[in-house]
């Protein structure tokens, strides 16, 4: 019995090795090679788009969450919140309405 479990067990051995060895051999193949470059841009591709969904999908819910639109801020929104004309400001086109300086434009 001790015999053949050990004969049984070298023999299982070696036909794991041979087959490893055949796998790791046609890995290096020119074949082998392009199957891996085709492996690794597919995987790159697939993780650029699960990239930009996520991206895609994080944009709309702070969108949301600021309520904006995807051209700014919702001017109605924020008229109403800070009860402050904020088109007033910067629709003047006369040059004396202009304030010289950024900060007094807040004063």
């Amino acid at each position: 019995m001790n015999r053949g479990f050990w004969f049984v067990a070298g023999g299982s051995a070696g036909i794991y090795v041979m087959v490893k060895a055949r796998r790791v051999a046609e890995a290096f193949t020119p074949e082998g090679l392009r199957d891996r470059m085709a492996g690794l841009g597919l995987g790159a591709h697939m993780f650029a788009e699960e990239v930009r969904a996520g991206m895609a999908e994080k944009e709309t819910e702070l969108r949301e969450r600021l309520d904006w639109t995807l051209d700014g801020p919702r001017v109605r929104g924020e008229l109403e919140r800070g009860g402050v004309d904020m088109l007033s400001r910067h629709t003047s086109t006369t040059e004396s309405d202009r304030p010289t300086h950024p900060i007094e434009e807040y004063r």
